[in-house]
């Protein structure tokens, strides 16, 4: 060997030396990003000095699996977060805030009122429960609107979100198509389109396809294509208040409905999913509950015709926004306008001796007709249409037939029910996105102690390097003086 090649072997074992170590600190840098993925620096020997090449650490399978959880886990908790917050402030059957709470309370009021029927403050207490009652259903009303409207707010945001990643998703994809093309560096691009896909993921599910030239096409995961050469736009039009029966509007990847009753091909997973789930399934089967139970208690306190029994009943002590007339069965929105009689509350100039006697409507729907002081007949039979079993909507899933205290508290048992599910699936997914994150890191992640020990390699290399230049220089220093 020429002392020039060998001094062309070590500058260039030098300059590989040099790339390798970048490589390792760009490791080292990476500790803890758990979007970086390790780099490897191979040596290729050519015909000429030996070319180094950088290569990204990877698991296709592992991703693919960690974005899936990410996106089932994802909805799950936009349900649960909704149900806690439905749960928080509804209450259930062991808090006073609860309907179930009320409706007991006021079943007691009734029965004290019965049992001292000359009392007036007990037949106020009596009004004041009912009210009370009607206050708690309203809210319970309000609360799940409001929770629909988060959930749509959601949504939009989603939608935004999903539009914005596209559009670094495409620069992404471009730098990683162009390094390819000119056989340049890409795995710092390789990461950073990894890391749009996993914030993607959380948003809708998704599947991908490489082609040629490391070019990615994203699809959602019911088909709909999201990007194929160019990003797809995903539109949803917010709504801007919600009232009981409101219907929100769906949302659409290049003009193809992908949520919805008239979606033929729904999305399956994502926050998207879960927040139309809370949207247009638990808060209004939950509205249907209320209204039911608002339904069922206009019921109880109907009062009927005396003189002309072919006349109809009229709401009594609890009526709505429509009464005195009875509402008819499924009638949406009750729970947010049942309130009591203003003919039986003292602060609106009532008498609330008429839960006693009758005659909320007129002389003709009267039941103490004498005027007896110790009157207790229609209170208790009041206290008897609570236990009486009624019918309520198929679609409200409350029991039927049952008594509305017996409704009530089921109401409450099927949203603590639902959040208990709820939460069991959170933990789970949550454990098999753990799981899948871990092997996904040991697989491609860095391990510090590996680079400090390649680290520690290169430095040997290095000064084998260095003693050879120096070697080869002396050779040629000694050379120079001979020929003097």
């Amino acid at each position: 060997m020429s002392l020039s090649v060998a001094l062309n072997t070590a500058r260039g074992a030098l300059s590989a030396n040099g790339l390798q170590t970048d490589t390792v600190s760009r490791n080292v840098a990476g500790v803890g990003d758990a979007a970086y993925s390790r780099k490897v620096a191979s040596l290729v020997t050519t015909d000429g000095p030996v070319r180094v090449v950088v290569n990204r650490v990877s698991n296709t399978a592992l991703f693919d699996k960690m974005i899936n959880s990410t996106s089932d886990l994802a909805g799950r908790k936009a349900i649960l977060d909704a149900l806690k917050h439905l749960e928080q402030t509804v209450g259930d059957t062991e808090a006073d805030s609860s309907v179930a709470a009320k409706t007991s309370t006021l079943n007691q009021a009734l029965s004290n009122a019965a049992n001292q029927p000359n009392d007036q403050n007990l037949a106020k207490a009596a009004v004041a429960a009912a009210k009370d009652l009607a206050r708690t259903l309203n809210v319970a009303s309000a609360t799940v609107q409001s929770v629909r409207k988060d959930a749509d707010d959601e949504i939009n945001n989603s939608v935004q979100t999903i539009n914005d990643l596209l559009t670094q998703f495409d620069k992404a994809n471009r730098a990683v198509m162009s390094g390819t093309v000119t056989g340049a560096d890409i795995s710092d691009a390789l990461d950073n389109r990894d890391k749009v896909l996993a914030q993607l993921s959380e948003e809708l599910g998704i599947t991908t396809v490489v082609r040629a030239n490391n070019d990615m096409a994203i699809y959602a995961d019911n088909g709909s294509p999201l990007f194929d050469k160019t990003a797809r736009s995903v539109t949803f039009q917010p709504t801007s208040a919600f009232a009981p029966g409101t219907t929100g509007n769906a949302v659409f990847i290049d003009g193809v409905q992908v949520t919805g009753n008239k979606s033929l091909m729904p999305l399956q997973a994502g926050r998207i999913v879960g927040q139309m789930t809370v949207r247009d399934e638990v808060t209004v089967t939950y509205q249907k509950q209320l209204d039911a139970l608002a339904s069922g208690l206009i019921s109880v306190f109907a009062e009927t015709n005396k003189t002309d029994t072919a006349k109809p009943a009229l709401a009594g002590l609890l009526t709505y926004t429509g009464g005195p007339t009875l509402p008819a069965a499924g009638t949406v929105g009750l729970s947010a306008s049942i309130r009591v009689n203003a003919a039986a509350d003292p602060e609106q100039g009532g008498d609330p001796f008429t839960v006693r006697d009758g005659g909320m409507n007129g002389t003709d729907y009267q039941y103490n007709t004498s005027a007896d002081a110790a009157f207790s007949d229609h209170l208790r039979a009041l206290q008897a249409s609570f236990r009486a079993d009624q019918s309520f909507p198929p679609d409200s899933e409350l029991p039927k037939p049952a008594s509305v205290m017996t409704a009530a508290q089921a109401s409450a048992s099927w949203l603590e029910a639902a959040r208990k599910a709820a939460s069991a699936q959170v933990d789970t997914e949550s454990a098999i996105l753990s799981r899948t994150s871990t092997a996904l890191s040991n697989a491609t992640g860095v391990n510090r102690d590996d680079e400090v020990a390649t680290m520690l390699q290169l430095e040997k290399s290095y000064a084998a390097s260095a003693k050879l230049i120096a070697t080869v220089n002396a050779m040629l220093q000694s050379l120079l003086d001979a020929v003097r």
